[in-house]
C-alpha cells in the first residue's frame, strides 16, 4: 500500500504516543497496586482498587487499542509488513496477547474495585483484598512491553518465508 510520507509519520506518532501511554498507565498501576498491597491505611488500599478498575477501562484499554491498531496499520504502510519479519509478528503477539489478558483481567479489577466501594466489607477487614496478583499482572505486563519495545527498536534480522518470496517477486519487477 501506498502511503504518503506525513501520513506514515502521522500513523507512527499516533501509534507511538499510544504505545508510550501504554506504558506509563501500566506504571502508574503498578504503583497502585504495591500501594494496595503494602498500605495499612483502609482508605488507602480502597482508593487503589477503586483507581486501578478505573486506569483500566478509561486508560489501560484505549491505550491498548490504539496501540494495536496502530501497529498495524503501521505494519501494512511501511515496508516492514505485517507478516515479513518475525520481528514485527512477534511483537504483535505479545501486543495481541497483553490487550486481551487486560480485557479478561478487567472482571478482577471491577470485583476488587466492588469490595473496596464495601463500607463493610465481609469479616470486617479488607485483608481478603489483599492480592499479589495485581502487582503480577501489571509487572509482568510492563516486561512484555517493554520486550515488545527492544523489538521495536533493534528490529533483529530474520524474515519470514512469506517475506522473502514477497522480496524476491518485488525485486523482479
Amino acid at each position: 500500500m501506498i502511503v504518503s510520507r506525513p501520513w506514515r509519520k502521522a500513523a507512527l506518532v499516533t501509534h507511538v504516543t499510544a504505545s508510550v501511554g501504554w506504558v506509563g498507565a501500566i506504571v502508574a498501576s503498578l504503583g497502585l497496586a504495591i500501594a494496595a498491597l503494602v498500605s495499612s491505611d483502609a482508605q488507602t488500599v480502597r482508593a487503589a482498587y477503586i483507581g486501578l478498575d478505573l486506569m483500566g477501562r478509561y486508560v489501560l484499554v484505549p491505550f491498548a487499542f490504539v496501540a494495536l491498531l496502530g501497529g498495524i496499520a503501521q505494519s501494512l504502510i511501511t515496508k516492514w509488513g505485517l507478516f515479513r519479519h518475525y520481528w514485527v509478528i512477534f511483537k504483535l503477539g505479545i501486543t495481541i496477547f497483553a490487550t486481551v489478558v487486560l480485557l479478561l483481567y478487567l472482571r478482577t479489577l471491577e470485583f476488587l474495585a466492588g469490595v473496596a466501594r464495601d463500607p463493610a466489607p465481609a469479616g470486617g477487614s479488607l485483608e481478603a483484598l489483599r492480592t499479589p496478583s495485581v502487582v503480577l499482572h501489571a509487572g509482568v505486563a510492563l516486561v512484555l512491553l517493554s520486550v515488545a519495545t527492544v523489538l521495536a527498536i533493534y528490529k533483529p534480522s530474520g524474515m519470514t518465508a512469506y517475506g522473502q518470496r514477497k522480496e524476491r517477486s518485488e525485486n523482479r519487477e
